[in-house]
């Protein structure tokens, strides 16, 4: 699999800094990609970075709740090794973007 950023060049939300794909390259899922993931600033001007996985967004007696769609079978720690991954290609890209053509 491969992980495709795509920047927020328009800075709208704040804090957003870019969208990122997961593109399957082999086996049974090959040829498709799973969207929604989204890398933002951290909260309160900490150091730092974090991912929002896929989603969908409902209510419930008026208040909004959202519903996780990539989530753990068993292990609760499973997604941080795909929030790594994710990290790091956005640094590559940053790395990428900063050397001068």
């Amino acid at each position: 699999m491969t992980i495709k950023i795509m920047p927020n060049d328009k800075g709208n939300p704040p804090g957003k800094l870019a969208d990122a794909e997961v593109h399957f390259a082999e086996g049974t899922l090959e040829g498709l990609k799973l969207i929604g993931f989204s890398i933002w600033e951290r909260r309160g001007g900490g150091a730092g970075r974090n991912v929002t996985f896929p989603a969908r967004s409902y209510a419930v007696n008026g208040e909004r709740r959202n519903f996780a769609l990539l989530r753990p079978i068993a292990d609760a720690t499973a997604q941080e090794k795909l929030r790594a991954l994710i990290l790091n290609a956005y640094q590559e890209y940053e790395e990428r973007a900063a050397i001068p053509t």
